[in-house]
């Protein structure tokens, strides 16, 4: 190994052991070099628990390619490595999983059989000893002097993630600096999870190939983690000085180490809040000033809620075909320790956010990520909780353009087979389709002054009397209030608040919700898969 090192952002040069304090980060800029894999298993094993699988592995040019033994001996002499990737166990604050960490500084992590051969024999050990596994993706991609033999690879260590998802064990990959070409398009993004290290390049077809073969102009920060973040294909970018923790969470999450929790390591859990609940009141606001109310900048954004409800939440971003719609956010929370999974349409806090994440109008990408995050819950067995305000689905060209009504049709039908219990909860306005999209629980939980409907008051009068302008009095003859919707058993609960929105009272409401949400889990876990998926059809059956 190298023991000095300059930075291609700042030109400064530093030492090996510069770099090992500062996880191979630079001191001076915080421009990323790419990190050898042995050092970076010492970043994310706990000392001395990396114990290496299959290391005793060598490639042949079994094609008898022209130079390519020399250039073989020249990358394990640089490298002290048998190959482009090391694969082993190791242990994450006591908890143990598998591992494969790429090196780039081995042929650009090119994959040979080798490579691919290791990976796979690493996730079929793992799949055997019913371990999650972790990748470090970082490849330039097939291996050249290895042809269709390279080519091969991607298809076998496809399959072997697919037998190891199916024993419903964890597959996670981070994708660093360089992830291309064939890694990409088989182990690379078929993680349960993708992560990804600020400014990686990622992509299929490499820049160069791309502008020799058709000529495409190539749009700015095109291939990199933030361009691959924005287009929905990971769930997130993670920075190595948390990276540790992260993956620990995601460990911990999708698996029932919540019963015997090692959390603390992450964060101190948030011990349960003895606050007593608001006092539910009788209805005093009209519907048509409910409806005002909550479509106000002052109400009180379901990300408020989520923050101080759960005591940690990761994002899971994308829908892993288009983009990460913003206006739906969901990903992983633990409550009291136990892992959940969250979803929310979101407004945003301010009129500047709201435009950006679309007033909480989901496009189809929004319900397909939703989708994607429901298939990964039932797989790992934790319970979806879902909080919903939105005046309903983006109606528009692109959306329509992107099969807006089917996204919401395979919501639903997912939703009613799902083998984990869903709560919904109805926190501002739910408008139509949209809303139904994630309100498909055992339950179904609505605030006081929330408001629910076929579609918007002023969408109702436009059909009904062609007439906008009615929009007061159309909330008054729609039935959208909580108590309406109890009285027709569309609610199962309503969530008492002092005022609608009053940022006064979000501790109050929010120690309420923590408590009945823990109450709901503890029915739940009383009930089989199948009683509750045969309840939740039921529920609706009967309506």
């Amino acid at each position: 190994m190298q023991n000095q090192y300059t930075c291609k952002c700042c030109g400064r040069t530093w030492d090996l052991s510069d770099l090992r304090r500062k996880r191979f980060i630079c001191p001076e800029c915080g421009y990323y070099f790419r990190i050898p894999a042995r050092e970076r298993i010492r970043t994310v094993c706990d000392r001395g628990t990396f114990e290496e699988w299959f290391g005793d592995m060598t490639t042949t040019n079994r094609l008898n390619h022209e130079g390519y033994d020399e250039k073989l001996e020249k990358a394990k002499e640089a490298t002290g490595l048998n190959e482009a990737v090391i694969t082993g166990k190791g242990e994450m604050f006591g908890s143990p999983f598998a591992l494969a960490v790429c090196d780039s500084n081995f042929l650009m992590g090119s994959m040979g059989y080798v490579v691919g051969e290791k990976i796979t024999r690493m996730i079929e050990r793992a799949t055997d000893e019913k371990l999650p596994v972790f990748v470090f993706c970082c490849s330039g991609g097939a291996r050249m002097q290895e042809g269709l033999i390279s080519l091969m690879q991607m298809e076998k260590t496809a399959a072997a993630v697919a037998r190891h998802g199916q024993a419903g064990l964890l597959y996670c990959t981070i994708l660093t600096d360089p992830t291309m070409g064939g890694v990409t398009a088989s182990f690379a993004m078929l993680g349960d999870v993708i992560a990804a290290e600020p400014g990686a390049e990622i992509g299929f077809a490499g820049k160069r190939v791309i502008r020799q073969t058709i000529g495409e102009e190539l749009p700015h920060g095109f291939q990199t983690a933030e361009f691959m973040e924005k287009h929905g294909m990971i769930d997130g970018i993670v920075e190595r000085r948390v990276m540790k923790k992260v993956l620990f969470f995601m460990l911990h999450s999708h698996s029932d180490r919540y019963k015997t929790t090692g959390a603390e390591n992450i964060r101190e859990i948030i011990s349960k809040s003895g606050a007593n609940p608001p006092l539910f009141k009788s209805e005093t606001k009209s519907k048509w000033e409910k409806v005002r109310s909550i479509r106000s900048s002052d109400f009180v954004p379901t990300m408020t809620y989520i923050s101080k409800i759960f005591d940690i939440f990761i994002e899971l971003k994308g829908d892993r075909k288009y983009r990460d719609d913003r206006s739906v956010v969901g990903g992983i929370a633990l409550i009291d320790g136990r892992p959940v999974t969250v979803i929310t349409e979101y407004r945003g806090y301010d009129i500047k956010e709201a435009v950006e994440r679309n007033f909480g109008m989901p496009m189809p990408e929004g319900y397909r990520k939703s989708y994607r995050l429901m298939k990964q819950a039932e797989k790992f067995n934790r319970p979806i909780i879902t909080f919903i305000n939105t005046p309903g689905a983006y109606c528009g060209v692109g959306a329509e353009e992107r099969g807006q009504g089917e996204a919401i049709a395979q919501n639903l039908q997912l939703m009613s087979t799902l083998k984990v219990p869903v709560l919904a909860i109805i926190v501002g306005e739910a408008g139509s389709g949209g809303a139904l999209a994630l309100a498909v629980g055992n339950e179904v939980w609505m605030f006081e002054n929330a408001i629910y409907s076929i579609l918007t008051p002023e969408g109702f009068a436009s059909i009904l009397w062609k007439d906008a302008s009615r929009a007061e009095e159309a909330a008054e003859k729609m039935h959208i209030s909580a108590g309406d919707l109890i009285k027709l058993g569309i609610v199962d609960k309503v969530v008492p608040e002092q005022e609608n929105g009053n940022k006064k009272s979000i501790d109050e409401i929010s120690a309420y919700l923590k408590d009945s949400i823990l109450n709901f889990l503890d029915e739940m876990d009383k009930k089989s898969p199948d009683d509750i998926v045969e309840e939740r059809y039921k529920r609706f059956r009967n309506m």
